[in-house]
């Protein structure tokens, strides 16, 4: 259950590129952090739904940087540095958040995917071990990362129902990279990881859990229980789901021409292709309200909401945190 030598892991075999991606959480079209606030429920555009966050403007809580993104994924040209502070309140909660939610048509909620993704934090505005945190995790929170609780507060821990499977010391500037080895269908999930540029390999297999997703409700971010004023700065790259097998090697190919800075999200810059899943409507929630029912675990009322409010059976629609969230259950 504990971290096992990274020495060890990364004497592995390494993995080849092998698997196909279904959503690409890249940021490379992504110049600014304003270009964040192109999204709304009523134009659903780029690779993120942008709305879990505080009361400040998206630069206090948003920033993109090639200085951000694990300099092994040569594919990407920035990635993203994610803060919270005593501003970052959600809709009223108690809690800080700070999220990204995949904006895609397709289904990553079927058969055996592979979420990848890699995370970093330094000693400037470093995440305080003294406090729970939440990070990547599903709205049932069937498999997530944690900071600040287990055996040891100061390790990076992966849950799996609430349950420590395993750790590792999160250490200061070091790329953390890993893979949630879902199979929807058997429900059960494993975990991938490895540090720096280091390949991929399996340190916990799968095990069984109620693995569900409406495609909608995977939150890339962080959340921090208590209300706290210190800032903290969240570092994320590398972030895709595919089919397997799983891709193994971490970065590959060349990152965009920079002219992609002033490429609004959903957009093509020129000599580089957009994923066909990029700036699609999300088919889970939706604006409409007429006829249209809301998944389980998606969001189904709270003030300013106007998707879905009726829920497919047999779930019903519970107010988590009334009046601003409720979420079929």
């Amino acid at each position: 259950m504990l971290a096992l030598s990274w020495a060890i892991l990364s004497a592995l075999t390494l993995g080849v590129s092998a698997g196909t991606k279904v959503w690409d959480g890249s940021f490379n079209s992504y110049a600014s952090a304003a270009d964040f606030d192109k999204w709304s429920w009523s134009s659903q555009v780029g690779e993120y739904q942008w709305y879990i966050h505080g009361s400040q403007p998206t630069s206090q809580y948003l920033a993109v940087s090639a200085d951000y993104k694990n300099p092994a994924m040569t594919s990407e040209s920035r990635g993203i540095k994610m803060s919270i502070d005593g501003t970052a309140n959600w809709n009223g909660q108690t809690m800080e958040r700070t999220e990204l939610i995949p904006q895609t048509s397709a289904n990553i909620g079927t058969g055996n995917l592979f979420y990848h993704f890699s995370v970093k934090r330094s000693n400037t505005n470093a995440p305080d071990s003294t406090l729970e945190h939440q990070v990547c995790f599903f709205e049932s929170h069937f498999t997530e990362l944690k900071y600040g609780v287990g055996s040891n507060p100061g390790n990076l821990v992966w849950m799996v129902g609430g349950v420590e499977k395993w750790g590792t010391p999160f250490t200061a500037d070091t790329w953390f990279n890993f893979a949630y080895d879902i199979d929807f269908s058997a429900g059960t999930v494993g975990l991938w990881a490895s540090t720096g540029s280091s390949a991929l390999t399996k340190v916990v297999s799968n095990i069984a859990a109620s693995t569900s997703t409406n495609s909608a409700d995977w939150h890339l971010g962080v959340l921090r229980i208590v209300t706290n004023q210190t800032p903290e700065d969240w570092y994320f790259s590398g972030v895709y789901v595919e089919n397997g097998p799983i891709t193994t090697a971490i970065g590959s190919g060349s990152a965009p021409s920079t002219t992609a800075d002033t490429t609004a999200p959903g957009s093509t810059a020129p000599g580089t292709t957009s994923p066909s899943t990029t700036a699609q409507p999300s088919t889970t929630v939706t604006t409409s309200s007429s006829g249209a029912t809301q998944t389980q675990w998606g969001q189904c009322g709270g003030d300013g909401y106007t998707g879905p409010t009726t829920c497919v059976s047999p779930y019903t629609c519970v107010a988590v945190s009334p009046p601003y969230y409720s979420q079929c259950q």
